[in-house]
């Protein structure tokens, strides 16, 4: 037979239970919520809609996977985004660029697949390479790795932009992907 014996009027086996409980409930806890969700952009701009309602003439021509950070009263570029110096385009893991047909850019021919993209921004202009490391948390990639570059003018708007955004836009030979977070914008023209 065994007898317990407790100063404090509880049960051991309740002790037990509430040590347990604690250290499951801080085990479990919720993360904090990453404020930098993960979008996606297409072109044409409208594809998954198409695809939905059964419009969509084949497959999307461009998608882009990125996480969007905000600007939160910050100084961005010099500061968050720092010149002359990699950086992902976005937050969290790095941003994925798929070609879903051979395109070209700047008389550069780019095969269809997936691609790292990220930048290196400049006061006035950025380069924006694509790379092979895929799968990456933010940008611990293999420099060796990069594909191609294309030097890009970058442009101050008169209206920032709280959240980083990367769009598509139709032109007369393709399609053009705008950057923008703050008051800086930079396009890089697609060609197919």
């Amino acid at each position: 037979m065994v007898l317990f014996i407790s100063c404090d009027n509880v049960s051991p086996s309740a002790n037990n239970l509430e040590r347990q409980n604690n250290l499951r409930n801080t085990e479990t806890a919720d993360p904090p919520i990453d404020k930098s969700v993960m979008d996606m952009s297409y072109f044409p701009p409208d594809y998954p809609q198409l695809k939905m309602s059964g419009k969509a003439l084949g497959d999307p021509v461009i998608r882009i996977i990125y996480s969007r950070p905000h600007k939160n009263h910050r100084k961005i570029l010099g500061d968050v985004v720092q010149l002359n110096v990699p950086w992902r385009l976005g937050a969290n893991e790095a941003t994925e660029i798929e070609f879903f047909r051979d395109v070209t850019i700047q008389n550069k021919r780019i095969a269809a697949g997936r691609y790292v993209l990220y930048a290196i921004p400049g006061a006035e202009k950025w380069e924006l390479i694509l790379n092979s490391d895929l799968f990456t948390w933010g940008l611990h990639i293999n420099r060796q790795n990069d594909l191609y570059s294309f030097s890009v003018p970058a442009r101050l708007t008169s209206v920032p932009m709280e959240v980083f955004s990367m769009q598509f836009g139709k032109t007369a030979t393709g399609a053009e992907l705008s950057i923008a977070w703050d008051t800086v914008l930079v396009t890089l023209p697609i060609d197919f």
